[in-house]
């Protein structure tokens, strides 16, 4: 077997590029964003759980996620695999043209980069969401980070945006807030 003088490049290293959907981030500190995979379940669960005021759901809710719904869904990670993003959401059956997003989750490591946006972005110029031209979310009122995103996104999209109650109190047991239902558009995907 013959030596060679040529630098060994890790395999995970090769595919990265071809992997993600965006790279983003400073090039000293890179973030990949793609569709996850059986394998990021439970570091999305991870990373739920250090961002609160997000409901955590189970582990087996995070891996059905990246599995079932991995084309409406994307996680950002760092050069080293850690998930340090990710969004997931669905494309409504009774309303093929709304995409409603459930969770937008950034980790510390990575905020203040503009990764939400980016995530949410990344699902929404994938072809899948071609015909989709409505965005949906649910947020409680005092969840301003939340708030800010989304003017944000319709400024961004220059699309309305528009709000009202949508789980009261009472519907969610008493112990949380009420949730509002926003929604951005109509707009554009091949304008984003």
């Amino acid at each position: 077997m013959n030596a060679t003088s040529e630098p060994f490049i890790p395999s995970a290293d090769l595919a990265r590029p071809s992997v993600a959907d965006a790279v983003v981030g400073h090039q000293a500190t890179p973030l990949f964003i793609r569709k996850p995979n059986p394998d990021d379940g439970w570091g999305i669960y991870e990373l739920v759980k250090s961002c609160p005021p997000l409901d955590v759901n189970s582990a087996y809710a995070y891996l059905l996620l990246a599995t079932q719904f991995r084309d409406s869904c994307a996680v950002a990670t760092n050069e080293e695999g850690e998930i340090v993003g990710f969004v997931s959401g669905y494309v409504k059956n009774n309303a093929p043209d709304t995409y409603f997003l459930w969770q937008v989750a950034v980790g510390e490591k990575a905020r203040g980069t503009g990764l939400a946006r980016r995530l949410v972005e990344a699902v929404m110029t994938r072809a899948e969401m071609a015909e989709v031209h409505h965005l949906e979310t649910t947020i409680t009122p005092d969840n301003q980070a939340s708030w800010g995103l989304f003017r944000r996104l319709a400024d961004r999209w220059q699309a309305p945006l528009n709000s009202r109650e949508y789980f009261s109190t009472d519907q969610l047991g008493g112990e949380h807030d009420p949730e509002n239902l926003v929604r951005i558009g109509p707009f554009q995907t091949a304008d984003i």
